[in-house]
């Protein structure tokens, strides 16, 4: 088109409100000749004829090489981030606003008019963390959007739309950031990430069931981004068992102990719970009170003494002399006696003392070769004699406890013959032996019935 006919531009649409105004005399100004119109009036006249789609000469002031709407956009971008990287000051921020702005609007015109330009900046609602505001932005989608604003987003925040969607005017954005909640539900620690403010909110979003639950911070508290620890302990059945009776309560005890107490059952002395008292109290656990009894007991038990055989070579083999007796010792034991919901336990040994020590048995054995012989009755049927008198056997007493063995000795004539202990207990080799010791003494008196027998 001619020059005359890029001077004056027919807007199809009401004027766009410019987000600045000119103070100063060299800003370009663009203000609307007649309604639903707007001219321009360039500074400078052009050298040739103007094309459409093509650039002869400098580029108009604050434009970049390349043009059009692509560097608009990058110009109010750049104006938007100085805001907020530490540039010059407001001031001279806003000055330079000011001055870019118009710059950019003369070379979006040039491009394509105004329309094109004014289509390039969205009015869009961003709501961070629930606190909502209205902005105007050149960004294509969701994720230079948050570039531009400065939010920098991980990967336990949530952004709707997504970083990829694309802006158009009129949309909504929202980001919520991740907190991390130090939980520990029903006794479990563990760590989880809410996007929740508020305790109330985050128990609900982590599914969470808190009626009846005891929280050790109130549900209106609200979370930082730095977190929170927070402690639950959901409503869990429990079954009480004690004094022959069943109780079954909802609580949200801490220890089994509470939930004991919550039941109406009181502990006392050595009572104890099937389940430790300290412990966490289940859904569903079923504790059972042990009512303790206990006492102590001293018994007085015997210590046995020990039996030393020392040798003796002047005794004859199978003669076994007692030199000194045994005799027990005495000890006294403490018990401790413990009865659980009235049943008996086994006794446990809690304490010991020897109140008499035991004294030692001492018996001499003879270690003396046994004679075969004794002469004037070497010749003579003892074999006959022991069966008339015992049977032969020679461990045999009589009824009377008086005489034993194959003769039948009575105790005092056996240990005048140098026998030891009692005949019955001694062997049947010494038991002849002494026999014949005694007929060369006495003859076959000892044995007024069975005497005979020597002689066949």
């Amino acid at each position: 088109m001619s020059n005359a006919q890029y001077e004056t531009y027919e807007a199809p649409y009401e004027p766009y409100a410019l987000p600045y105004e000119p103070t100063e005399p060299d800003a370009q100004s663009y203000e609307p000749t007649e309604p639903h119109a707007r001219s321009y009036a360039p500074t400078e006249p052009h050298p040739q004829p103007y094309v459409p789609g093509q650039v002869t000469g400098p580029p108009p002031s604050g434009a970049l090489p390349g043009g059009g709407r692509a560097e608009a956009r990058r110009a109010a971008r750049r104006a938007k981030t100085a805001r907020g990287t530490g540039g010059p000051p407001p001031s001279e921020r806003a000055e330079g606003l000011r001055r870019l702005v118009p710059q950019a609007l003369v070379v979006a015109f040039l491009a394509g008019g105004t329309s094109a330009f004014v289509a390039e900046d969205k009015a869009v609602l961003l709501s961070v963390d629930g606190k909502p505001r209205t902005l105007h932005t050149f960004a294509d989608d969701v994720g230079e959007l948050l570039a531009d604003e400065g939010l920098a987003v991980g990967a336990h925040d949530i952004v709707a739309p997504a970083t990829g969607t694309a802006l158009a005017s009129g949309d909504e954005v929202a980001v919520r950031y991740g907190r991390p909640l130090r939980l520990t539900l029903d006794g479990e620690r563990r760590q989880v990430w809410t996007t929740a403010r508020t305790v109330d909110g985050a128990l609900r979003q982590l599914g969470v069931r808190a009626e009846g639950a005891h929280l050790s911070a109130s549900r209106s508290r609200r979370i930082g981004r730095d977190g929170l620890d927070l402690a639950v302990r959901t409503e869990r059945t429990v079954t009480i068992m004690a004094d022959g009776r069943e109780r079954t309560i909802r609580t949200n005890a801490a220890t089994v102990g509470e939930a004991v107490a919550e039941a109406g059952v009181t502990l006392r002395g050595q009572d104890t719970t099937s389940v430790a008292p300290d412990s966490f109290p289940r859904d569903g656990m079923t504790v059972t009170v042990m009512r303790i009894r206990g006492s102590k007991e001293v018994r007085e038990e015997a210590i046995p003494f020990e039996v030393k055989r020392v040798q003796d070579p002047t005794l004859f083999r199978g003669t076994e002399v007692v030199v000194q007796a045994g005799r027990q010792g005495a000890r006294r034991v403490t018990y401790a006696l413990r009865s659980v919901n009235g049943v008996k336990q086994r006794p446990r040994r809690i304490g010991s003392e020897v109140v008499r020590e035991p004294q030692n048995r001492i018996v001499k054995v003879g270690t003396k070769r046994m004679p075969s012989s004794v002469a004037g009755a070497d010749g003579l049927d003892w074999s006959s004699l022991a069966r008339c008198e015992s049977g032969g056997r020679p461990g045999a007493v009589d009824p009377s406890g008086t005489y034993g063995g194959l003769y039948q000795f009575d105790t005092r004539t056996w240990q005048g013959l140098g026998g030891t202990g009692r005949p019955q207990d001694a062997s049947a080799s010494e038991q002849t032996f002494r026999a014949k010791k005694l007929y060369v003494q006495r003859g076959a008196a000892p044995w007024p019935h069975c005497g005979r027998h020597l002689r066949g």
